[in-house]
């Protein structure tokens, strides 16, 4: 049985670099980002790469039937029986869709959500300090931040009713974030 964890946070929270960090740390974990399987896509150039594109260059979400195929395929193909997955759900529908997934897919357990919580001005300044791509600019960022908060309190309010919600301050050295959520992580595997 795979046990999943899901990691969320805004733009520049650092969940990415924190669930490398810790997946390189354990052998017994893999570690996915939606963004940058995604991103992969896009940069084979194929057809479904093209359409993403066109939706990750203006802030938007991804449609649902293209995140939630390239992410189910991943978790079930992972190499360790833990992942990590972090940017995911960002919406409703895409919470609901993979609520829908687990519930057919007994080989699959959600674990818990970790959300890395950091402020909007520490957000800001990470995404537009790294402008590592065409979607880190100011419109796009605060396109981004919209995205992320408007469906949060939601999101938040789902998985604390089923006591899966986790928060961790992002605003830490990155040492200390991994450290704090490793051992989490390790306490629920």
């Amino acid at each position: 049985m795979k046990k999943l964890f899901l990691i969320i946070g805004a733009p520049g929270s650092g969940k990415t670099t924190d669930a490398e960090l810790i997946a390189a740390q354990h052998d017994n974990i893999t570690h996915y980002s939606t963004g940058d399987m995604l991103r992969a896509e896009v940069a084979s150039g194929s057809e479904l790469g093209c359409e993403i594109e066109g939706f990750i260059s203006k802030g938007l979400i991804v449609p649902i039937k293209i995140a939630i195929a390239t992410i189910t395929n991943a978790i079930k193909s992972a190499p360790t029986d833990v992942v990590i997955l972090d940017g995911y759900p960002r919406s409703i529908e895409q919470m609901d869709a993979l609520e829908d997934f687990l519930s057919s897919d007994s080989g699959i357990i959600l674990t818990n959500i970790i959300e890395v919580e950091v402020s909007e001005e520490t957000a800001r300044d990470r995404v537009l300090g790294r402008a590592r791509g065409a979607d880190d600019n100011t419109e796009v960022f605060n396109n981004r931040m919209k995205v992320y908060t408007d469906p949060l309190a939601e999101i938040q309010a789902f998985y604390k009713a089923k006591n899966l919600l986790t928060v961790i301050s992002g605003e830490g050295t990155i040492e200390a974030i991994v450290k704090e959520m490793g051992k989490f992580i390790n306490s629920k595997i």
